[in-house]
């Protein structure tokens, strides 16, 4: 152990008290909107077999190749920390039955893992909120769901969010758009990263997501997967414009959009954001309309999306929300012995649903525990004397506005914490 003890390990970062009334919020904000749209919540394992991510996400993705938590248990099966919720979620609804002749709204939420370089809005572990709908292609609840994200981060106060929107077709097409796509950038291997080099040949649609400035010149120019999608896709995708159109949705077609993971078809979508540098998606989804056979289900549509809760509390920290939230509302000084002020304390929590009451515990003086109320974050000191303790009255003392000090019956004081309380 070093000299300052033993650390968090890197990219691993505690959510503190201060810190958890808005993740609090955040959750709660977005359960609700889910619950709204008939979602229900499924809980997952954070460890699956290895083989579960590399036939959903892709042997050739970033995930798979670099920042997957694998090891070999004593078994010596090979295990991963799950780096994203989708293939669990199919995983556990075709292992218990739940997409069989079935049309699920699944929700879950919880920490995921991937080694990556730790920076702002990105950690190795990291939380999301997810939720998928299976069994149902049709382009409505495609527009339903992103209507449904635009709902969320309304309620959450986040307004300066855009949203894009691609489509990448069937397997089908995508392999016709393959080829050209493939001869096009033969034509400038000079101009290519040895990144986009090796994924030429594995899975080239991917170099749409590079960061390298050279590289995104040449993908500028490509062909263009929009412009080869089959029928049938084309008239999905137009349709979910329509729908957005109508439902007052604004978004912007962004023909590079592919996402990371290769199980995804047709509509994909990101919210984003310029506020959190290069981690600017906070919210992100689409269909995976093959997954659920392609890991030994029946064949089944699907769509879902997932929702990064550090961007989201970084964002809502930006614009100061949370301040003294999850604070006690009131703090009850104890000038008198321990019994009577912890019945009191007692009394006021079952009269005043929701009340958030903090006793002093242990010595101290009345002015230090005034400061100790103080500290606390509570806006209401509650004093319990000899004197209240005969008058059978309770001092409130108001210490963030300037409502003073006054000595109140029982009933009052429960009336005027259930103020406190409401406001």
């Amino acid at each position: 152990m070093s000299s300052k003890g033993i650390r968090s390990v890197r990219g691993f970062s505690d959510v503190l008290p201060e810190e958890t009334p808005i993740w609090q919020w955040v959750e709660g904000t977005i359960r609700q909107v889910l619950e709204a749209y008939g979602y229900r919540e499924i809980r997952l394992p954070v460890l699956e077999r290895t083989e579960l991510f590399r036939r959903s996400i892709g042997e050739v993705t970033d995930i798979v190749e670099k920042e997957m938590y694998t090891f070999e248990d004593r078994n010596g099966d090979s295990l991963t920390l799950r780096p994203e919720g989708t293939a669990g979620c199919v995983r556990a609804g075709i292992e218990s039955g739940l997409l069989h002749n079935a049309e699920p709204r699944l929700w879950y939420s919880g920490p995921m893992f991937r080694h990556e370089r730790p920076q702002k809005g990105r950690l190795r572990q990291f939380h999301q909120v997810g939720a998928e709908v299976f069994g149902v292609n049709a382009p409505e609840l495609d527009a339903e769901m992103i209507v449904m994200t635009a709902r969320m981060l309304r309620d959450l106060g986040l307004e300066d969010v855009r949203l894009q929107i691609n489509s990448l077709g069937t397997p089908e097409s995508r392999a016709a758009h393959r080829e050209k796509l493939v001869e096009y950038l033969h034509k400038h291997y000079e101009r290519l990263d040895e990144d986009s080099r090796r994924r030429l040949e594995t899975n080239p649609l991917r170099i749409f997501d590079s960061k390298d400035p050279h590289v995104q010149s040449v993908m500028a120019d490509a062909p263009r997967l929009l412009d080869h999608l089959d029928a049938e896709s084309a008239a999905h995708f137009e349709t979910v414009r329509n729908l957005l159109d109508e439902a007052g949705v604004e978004y912007e077609v962004n023909p590079a959009l592919v996402r990371g993971l290769d199980y995804y078809t047709r509509t994909v979508f990101e919210w984003v954001t310029d506020r959190l540098g290069a981690q600017g998606t906070v919210c992100a989804g689409g269909r995976f309309d093959a997954l659920v056979e392609q890991l030994g289900g029946r064949p089944t549509p699907a769509i879902g999306f997932a929702l990064g809760l550090e961007r989201l509390v970084a964002l809502l920290a930006e614009r100061g929300h949370g301040g003294r939230a999850g604070a006690p509302h009131a703090y009850l000084v104890v000038a008198t012995e321990a019994a009577p002020a912890l019945r009191l304390a007692e009394s006021l929590r079952e009269a005043v649903p929701g009340l958030r009451l903090q006793m002093n515990a242990g010595a101290g003086g009345f002015k230090g525990q005034l400061k100790r109320a103080d500290r606390s974050g509570a806006g209401v000191a509650l004093i319990l004397g000899a004197e209240e303790q005969a008058a059978g009255e309770v001092t409130v003392k108001d210490l963030r506005g300037e409502g003073g000090q006054q000595q109140l019956p029982f009933a009052e004081t429960v009336a005027y914490l259930r103020e406190v309380v409401g406001a």
